[in-house]
């Protein structure tokens, strides 16, 4: 179940990253990518339905760790989509008011979850067979969290679904209100005033994990003030790409036997074999010149 789905996942990446290279004007992008991930959900539904969990864990796993990533991503395009073609006409007043008026919806969600949203943001796994095992649906909890389909849903995860996607939204929220008054207003058509083109992450997700947390340990940014979700999300603009589970590749870089800072490292020979290289042959033609010179 686990190579699956990470097939579907991964084929489901692909097809939101080409989106981005079409030339379209983001909020049509983001209708693109709410049919795209609607379309993965279908078929990570469909297969399911024929498949039987190995046991609580695999179930466990499934509806905590899997079906979130897919339907967290399709609920986060929903909300920017909706976000863009209901952006007011007016200046920065206006447009403030309305990012504000977003954050206090998402932090009024997250209040009114705060059990739910501390457990999932502690990593704590004592109550996973009650949330997130089928046939655990208690009338009591909030029905518009709960899928009709018992069959393919838990009480939680849908809910897990939704704070992942509002964390996501929360950040761009966040990003584009710091970007008021600096020159890269959002414009009704979704189009916004940026001074470069967005260039492309060619190291893997991990080595992004790797550097945002030394960048943010180390002070270099901020002094070290600055949320590692904030990070990621600046990141995450700058690059147009998504960073997914960063605390689990942190764990994953910190349980490394052999080398703990690879792409460290790598940065690290690299940018010597630079000065070597490049600069110290230039460093020795500048020299040779200098010689020449006082040697007339």
């Amino acid at each position: 179940m686990k190579s699956t789905a990470e097939r579907f996942l991964t084929a489901m990446e692909n097809q939101l990253a080409e989106v981005t290279l079409n030339g379209q004007t983001p909020t049509e992008q983001y209708r693109r990518s709410i049919l795209i991930c609607k379309k993965a959900m279908t078929k990570l539904k469909r297969y399911v339905s024929s498949y039987a969990f190995a046991g609580t864990a695999e179930e466990i796993y499934f509806f905590k760790e899997v079906k979130p990533l897919f339907y967290s991503k399709y609920i986060y395009f929903i909300n920017i989509y909706n976000f863009l073609i209901q952006l007011p006409a007016g200046g920065e007043d206006a447009i403030r008011s309305y990012i504000n008026f977003h954050l206090t919806d998402l932090q009024r969600f997250f209040d009114s979850n705060k059990a739910f949203y501390q457990y999932y943001r502690s990593g704590s796994s004592q109550l996973d067979e009650i949330y997130f095992t089928r046939g655990g649906f208690d009338v009591q909890m909030e029905l518009e969290d709960f899928e009709e389909d018992e069959q393919y849903s838990t009480s939680h995860d849908y809910k897990l679904s939704k704070i992942m996607a509002n964390e996501k939204f929360q950040e761009y929220l966040n990003l584009e209100l710091s970007r008021i008054g600096n020159g890269e207003l959002l414009q009704n058509n979704g189009h916004k005033v940026f001074p470069f083109h967005h260039p492309n992450w060619t190291a893997s997700q991990t080595d992004a994990v790797e550097l945002l947390y030394s960048l943010k340990t180390s002070g270099a940014v901020n002094h070290g003030n600055i949320e590692i979700s904030e990070l990621v999300s600046i990141f995450e603009f700058v690059f147009q790409t998504e960073l997914h589970e960063t605390y689990h590749k942190l764990l994953d870089i910190s349980r490394r036997k052999k080398e703990m800072f690879v792409f460290l490292n790598r940065m690290k020979n690299s940018f010597q074999n630079f000065i070597n290289d490049k600069l110290g042959l230039f460093l020795a033609g500048g020299a040779i010149a200098a010689l020449m010179y006082y040697s007339l």
